[in-house]
């Protein structure tokens, strides 16, 4: 089947060549958590795996407590070895697999060693690194035949077991346990389960690079647990890091699933109904993100095991579970019955995003590391795409996050390219953009120095003839924004945004960030000014498309704000949107109500409404040229949502 060019990555695991959709939870019996090898309870872990799967869940993903199955550096203990081949007994019996993970190592807040380790370095010395595969290899050798054994995960979250290390040295260590496992004969899929922390992700570079590790291992498994201090990007930042999990831009095509390998919360931290709705957010979320797995963490509450460490030390981890400690269903678990009904109603293995016509442009010195670009400023990319990708949300525009090629270039067949609060991009894209406004693109971008003081000022080619306009700044000096709201009033019509109206907001940031770009107009036309008036929104008109500048890196104000969202930026969204005539399926005067769509196997268009409101809303979508339905055919024009809740309606074209 031929692809649109526009299409987002949403691929599907297989296993014994045949589609895989998991759907889990990340495994420790109640009766030991870590040392549940040691006091193995056959009925209990039954009953556990029996109230799993009678919630839709079709797999665990189990771990050998490395401590307890290697006690010596050349043998396995065998009974640990026989507890573990019930417990697969015990996944057949329920029709579940399970994805067995090797080095742990660290669990829930603390880091065990095998006694004979020795401080010796996990991934550089040559005799550990040996004794590592042999294990490895041994328990390949004794389970790969087994049908309940899904696919393989080498370590859980090594790099706070081992550390960091440089990307070579990691990815040579990681091949050679890839390679013992196909050594003891397992064609399952593989993954490392280092939490896809790397640069690619986070700006961070710990040595776990998601583009390196995809070149042997078999699918992506971001592990997400980070803190915020707005709701809607705690709503969107699991889907956001899986966007930039896809691994196609970063290895030349070859796209790996992204799979929720861990994701969760403990029940200390929140009410039974922000459980609910956190899980409701991110299953729903990063399933439009691309996502195509999902591995809750974890399957039991561990009250009985509150002396046990790590739960003595770290208490609130006692309650991540999606049962309680008697093994009664907790609201995450319902939640996840919820969605597994409407991933089979999508026959997801058969269902695909569909293609969109605005993307959000990621430069690639986030990725390649290019001398003398420095944390800070990687870190400044990730927070300014991500608070671009809830403004688009917001602007119901649906978007695809691309990535800039190393050394420049970008994927063509756009509308609409957002560029938001950009201080870096390569010198050949700057020139590219030009011919894709000239080829009937519309381009937008917002300038911003970052919060780094290096170089102030625009490390952009090409920027008179993009935008119609000369930088007007004074050589080493950021020219400061003294209010604390922003205003850009508009002296013509923009798309939806008419002459006369205003966007407020809120100035953020270090005194490079909270700065704006003052500007010299030649070719552009001035669409807006802020309250001194001066240019703030510049178009340049640019054969069948444009070019349009903010001088105000209005993206990345947002991101250096609490609590900030819905804020206005996504009206410009919206009119960039107009303006692009960028396709969207539905439009909406709600912010907080989000809306994107899958297509299925069955030729049916579902779109998926997330709702943002912590109250019951009610919204009628308009709809070109179509109606919506609910899965079932009946006509449904409105679309009642629950509390940050969930609806699935089918497009119905004329």
């Amino acid at each position: 089947m031929s692809r649109d060019p526009r299409d987002r990555p949403s691929p599907v695991l297989a296993v014994d060549g045949e589609p895989a959709i998991w759907l889990g939870a990340n495994f420790w019996s109640r009766t030991g958590g870590p040392l549940m090898w040691t006091r193995y309870d056959p009925a209990v872990v039954r009953e556990e795996l029996r109230v799993l799967a009678e919630h839709g869940l079709n797999m665990t993903r189990s771990f050998f407590y490395w401590p307890d199955f290697q006690p010596t550096p050349d043998t396995l203990d065998e009974q640990c070895v026989a507890n573990f081949a019930d417990f697969l007994d015990a996944h057949v019996e329920a029709g579940m697999t399970t994805v067995p993970t090797y080095l742990v190592g660290h669990m829930s807040g603390e880091n065990w060693d095998p006694v004979w380790r020795e401080g010796r370095d996990l991934y550089r010395d040559v005799w550990f690194v040996g004794r590592q595969a042999w294990y490895v290899r041994e328990l390949t050798r004794r389970f790969a035949e087994h049908p309940a054994v899904a696919g393989w995960l080498l370590t859980n979250e090594v790099p706070i077991y081992g550390g960091e290390a440089p990307r070579p040295i990691v990815a040579a260590w990681a091949s050679l346990l890839v390679d013992a496992v196909r050594a003891g004969g397992g064609t399952q899929p593989v993954a490392v389960g280092d939490g896809a922390w790397g640069i690619e992700t986070t700006g961070h570079d710990n040595g776990f690079s998601v583009g390196d590790l995809a070149e042997f291992t078999d699918f992506v498994g971001p592990h997400v647990y980070r803190m915020e201090t707005d709701q809607v990007r705690q709503h969107l930042k699991a889907a956001y890091i899986a966007e930039l999990c896809a691994t196609g831009p970063l290895t030349g095509g070859r796209g790996l699933p992204v799979v929720m390998e861990e994701f969760g919360l403990t029940s200390d931290f929140v009410s039974d109904e922000g459980a609910a709705s956190y899980y409701r957010q991110l299953l729903y979320n990063t399933l439009l993100a691309g996502a195509t797995g999902w591995i809750a963490w974890n399957n039991t509450d561990y009250d009985d095991l509150v002396a046990q460490r790590p739960y003595s030390h770290h208490p609130f981890e006692l309650h991540f579970g999606i049962t309680d400690r008697t093994g009664a269903p907790k609201p995450p678990l319902r939640e996840l019955a919820r969605f597994a009904e409407d991933i089979a109603a999508l026959d997801l293995p058969t269902a695909r995003r569909a293609p969109v016509d605005a993307a959000i442009v990621v430069p690639s010195h986030l990725a390649a590391d290019y001398p003398f670009t420095n944390e800070e400023e990687r870190a400044h990319i990730v927070a300014t795409g991500e608070q671009a990708y809830v403004a688009a949300h917001e602007a119901h525009l649906p978007v695809a996050v691309v990535r800039e090629r190393e050394d420049g270039g970008l994927p063509a067949g756009y509308g609409l390219y957002l560029l938001p609060s950009v201080k870096q991009l390569c010198g050949p894209s700057w020139y590219q953009l030009e011919e894709l406004a000239r080829g009937g693109a519309t381009v937008y971008a917002s300038y911003s120095h970052g919060t780094s003081g290096v170089q102030r000022g625009p490390w952009w080619a090409n920027t008179e003839a993009l935008f119609g306009v000369r930088p007007a700044s004074a050589y080493g000096l950021a020219e400061p924004v003294g209010d604390d709201v922003v205003t850009l009033r508009f002296v013509e019509d923009f798309g939806t945004l008419h002459a006369g109206e205003t966007l407020t907001v809120r100035a953020a940031g270090n005194e490079n960030a909270r700065t704006y770009l003052p500007v010299t107009v030649t070719s552009g036309r001035v669409v807006a000014e802020d309250a001194a008036g001066r240019p703030a929104i510049v178009v340049n008109e640019l054969g069948a498309g444009r070019a349009v500048l903010s001088t105000y890196p209005l993206e990345a104000f947002a991101a250096g704000l609490p609590r900030v969202n819905p804020e206005e930026t996504w009206r410009l969204y919206d009119a960039l949107a107009a303006v692009a005539e960028a396709e969207r399926d539905v439009l909406l005067d709600d912010p907080l109500v989000f809306a994107d769509a899958l297509l299925t196997g069955d030729g049916r268009r579902v779109v998926v409404f997330v709702s943002q409101h912590p109250d019951a809303v009610t919204v009628r979508p308009e709809v070109a040229g179509g109606e919506l339905q609910s899965l079932d055919g009946a006509a449904a024009p409105e679309v009642q949502l629950e509390p940050y809740g969930v609806a699935l309606r089918v497009l119905a074209l004329e």
